[in-house]
């Protein structure tokens, strides 16, 4: 891998739905997430990092240091027990071991980041409790998303579905079971802004995240909905990502002046908004603080 990173980075993703749910809500029935009072869709970072990680593991997993230790259906704590194993650590006597080791909890995290792409980026909460033993420890990742919020309240439709099939020869023979109804939320169009943050200072004090990992981020940032099609998400697309590049890894301006440069409102107030193209988005590149590059990767 190349040196760690040395910059600073903040950055802004618009992206958009069209006739789909973004991040469903199961405590409603899934409908799309979204602020009861203002009316603002949303997603959460969870959902997003899921993306990345779906991405990661597609395209990249079979280069080393690029696993993913969150995985769907996989338990945690055999992705631990591999840093015991390489390290010859038997669980039942690890508290002896530490005693007379006490950098053994920095070896621990230092191979599950080094082999986890999710881990050296997002960070993780490596306690399973399974066993309370098998404990890799807890890490803070450099990468940090916010929540993304739609740029107008949304929508959502609920859609009756049909289903002329039945589960079982029981049903079958049930009159008015032939049919089956169901239903499915879908918003016809909205555009959602998520920020995000990437601190070069956690990078080079714990997990190593590089400058090679910096571009397998970004284009999974930019692809994280290309390999991720789903009917019920309909189409989704990331339709802009700026990135605030500073010269030091503490920054040179305070996050909220930057993501102020970027406005995206729409071009006509009395027309509802149907697509991308019904948006404008300016950019003010020309008051940027002091040692703080923009730069516009989509």
């Amino acid at each position: 891998m190349t040196e760690t990173i040395k910059n600073r980075y903040d950055f802004v993703i618009l992206f958009d739905v069209e006739n789909g749910n973004p991040n469903g809500d199961p405590d409603a029935g899934n409908m799309p997430r979204m602020d009861q009072e203002s009316g603002y869709g949303l997603v959460t970072d969870v959902c997003l990092k899921r993306k990345i990680r779906n991405y990661i593991e597609a395209v990249y997993d079979e280069k080393p240091g690029y696993r993913i230790y969150v995985k769907q259906n996989v338990p945690l704590e055999r992705m631990n027990r591999e840093a015991f194993e390489y390290l010859g650590i038997q669980e039942d006597d690890i508290k002896n071991l530490k005693k007379s080791d006490s950098q053994l909890d920095i070896k621990i995290r230092d191979f599950m980041c080094k082999n986890f792409f999710d881990i050296r980026t997002f960070g993780a909460v490596m306690t399973t409790f399974v066993k309370a033993n098998l404990n890799c420890g807890q890490v803070r990742g450099p990468i940090q998303l916010s929540f993304a919020k739609s740029i107008d309240p949304i929508t959502p439709q609920e859609v009756v579905i049909t289903r002329v099939t039945v589960a079982s020869e029981s049903e079958k023979n049930e009159k008015g079971k032939n049919t089956m109804m169901g239903s499915k939320y879908i918003i016809p169009y909205a555009l959602y802004r998520a920020e995000g943050f990437i601190s070069a200072n956690l990078a080079q004090k714990t997990t190593g995240f590089s400058e090679d990992d910096l571009k397998v981020f970004w284009d999974a940032v930019i692809n994280m909905f290309e390999l991720d099609r789903s009917a019920s998400r309909g189409k989704m697309s990331v339709r802009k990502l700026i990135v605030f590049k500073h010269e030091s890894p503490f920054g040179n301006a305070p996050v909220y002046t930057l993501f102020e440069k970027i406005k995206v409102h729409r071009k006509d107030d009395k027309k509802l908004v149907s697509c991308y193209d019904d948006y404008e988005i300016s950019i003010d590149r020309e008051n940027l603080p002091e040692n703080v590059e923009l730069i516009e990767m989509v």
